[in-house]
């Protein structure tokens, strides 16, 4: 996927005018983009559409006109975004008890490694890459936010859209499946594209 360019950045005043249309278009696009998986874990795939309103976001909430500024953003941000063949998601641990937080966050521990979080297309299983360092094991931390990228087979990419498919959670402590429904299929085809 194309990175998007510093010249596709509004300026401040000239977002402004547009922000609550490109609001309102972004969260009716992640609809079909935002999976949730079992009680704590979604997934939201991100794209150009998702990560230009990141950064311009950012900017805006930042007030950053400078241009090197606004460079380092895109730099971050556009890591985001999927690779030929790729598909890319922030996964959220959500919890929504306060008093939950910390034991449904070590209970979840190490599930950004291994082989706990996959993509089933159709007959092909593709495991999760995640970024790293937004765990410890170690030190018993974990972030309630996490990168991840599935790398789609030729076949699979070329098949998406006729098989089934599936996000799998197969932690020790979080077992579940989610299928992706059609309109999610669909948004998600255009990434591999």
């Amino acid at each position: 996927m194309k990175p998007i360019a510093p010249d596709e950045i509004l300026n401040l005043y000239e977002y402004e005018k547009v922000r609550d249309a490109r609001r309102r278009a972004v969260i009716d696009h992640k609809k079909a983009r935002r999976v949730q998986v079992g009680r704590y874990l979604s997934f939201a795939f991100e794209d150009r559409q998702t990560v230009w309103f990141q950064i311009q976001e950012m900017c805006q909430t930042e007030r950053t006109v400078d241009h090197a500024k606004i460079a380092e953003e895109l730099a971050v941000y556009n890591t985001l975004l999927p690779g030929p063949g790729e598909l890319a998601a922030t996964m959220f641990i959500e919890i929504e008890e306060a008093l939950r937080v910390q034991p449904v966050l070590d209970a979840l521990l190490g599930i950004d490694t291994r082989d706990y979080v996959r993509l089933e297309v159709g007959p092909y299983t593709v495991v999760g890459t995640f970024e790293a360092g937004h765990s410890d094991e170690e030190r018993g931390k974990i972030s309630a936010v996490h990168f991840v990228r599935f790398r789609l087979p030729l076949d699979a990419q070329q098949n998406f859209a006729r098989h089934d498919v599936t996000l799998v959670v197969d932690h020790p402590n979080e077992r579940t499946r989610t299928v992706l429904s059609p309109e999610t299929k669909r948004s998600l085809s255009h990434d591999l594209a």
